[in-house]
């Protein structure tokens, strides 16, 4: 008689490991009038800190479209009673002056949509609400349909060379001592080369050769964005136009070095900066 052998089989269970995504936590901006919550320099909390606080929210990005959702998430609160010493509110130039560029440039965008939420709730064409849209970051008027964008003010700002030494001018609306490079708006229809010779002729009546950019810095007082150049002098005699500018003149490195000075922050001090390490 034959003899089968009945073989077992061991039946192996596959242990299926189901990851689950964990929804993204949100950080968010707290924000109150024309100030930034901080905590220790952090500046974005997750919601469970804000219910921690009991911050009355008075509007959030949250409400928002999807598509809102990939700007930096902000909140408009009430006053937070009982703050711990490590926590306060900042303005947006003493968070510039933290020194922390990721900070600023995320606070910045969300600063900058925030205030054209809160500043800007109606159609300038016809009155009519506007309503955020969903496929970009515009918002539409609900009666005529018109589209508008948050406004930017872009701004050239020059570092002048000239046989060795940097113009640097005194600004009227400025402390006493404090010196800078020149700066101004671009008007519309102006090409940048342009607004940075005009600028430059206006305030303190020189011509500029060899316009080079440089790079650029968001500014949001209220809503600049900083775009820094470098140029070489090629004629006239500085003359201030006693309006905006009172004093003005080429300094050398040993001089510019003694001098009261915009903030290592800035893209001012950067362009400053950059003529000190070349020459």
């Amino acid at each position: 008689m034959l003899k089968y052998r009945l073989r077992k089989r061991k039946i192996r269970k596959r242990k299926i490991k189901i990851k689950l995504k964990k929804e993204r936590e949100i950080l968010m901006l707290i924000f109150c009038r024309d100030k930034v919550f901080v905590k220790n320099k952090i500046y974005n909390f997750s919601e469970n800190f804000l219910e921690s606080k009991k911050i009355k929210i008075l509007d959030t990005s949250k409400n928002l479209p999807e598509v809102w959702q990939n700007l930096p998430a902000w909140i408009d609160a009430e006053e937070i009673e009982n703050l711990t010493p490590d926590e306060k509110f900042v303005t947006m130039r003493e968070l510039l002056h933290m020194g922390d560029d990721t900070a600023m440039t995320v606070t910045s965008r969300a600063w900058q949509f925030r205030n054209w939420f809160r500043n800007v709730k109606f159609c300038s064409h016809c009155g009519g609400n506007l309503i955020p849209n969903e496929n970009d970051y515009g918002r539409k008027c609900e009666k005529c349909g018109v589209t508008f964008y948050a406004p930017i003010s872009p701004a050239v700002i020059t570092a002048i060379e000239h046989d060795g030494k940097l113009l640097l001018a005194h600004n009227t609306a400025w402390e006493e001592t404090r010196y800078s490079i020149i700066a101004g708006f671009v008007e519309p229809g102006e090409r940048l080369e342009e607004t940075v010779r005009r600028e430059i002729r206006e305030e303190v009546s020189v011509e500029v050769k060899n316009i080079k950019y440089f790079g650029s810095q968001t500014w949001p007082f209220p809503n600049s964005l900083m775009l820094g150049f470098t140029a070489e002098y090629e004629s006239g005699e500085i003359k201030p136009d006693g309006v905006e500018i009172s004093r003005a003149g080429f300094f050398s490195p040993d001089e510019i070095k003694n001098m009261n000075l915009p903030h290592h922050e800035s893209i001012a001090r950067k362009l400053i900066e950059n003529f000190l390490a070349t020459h």
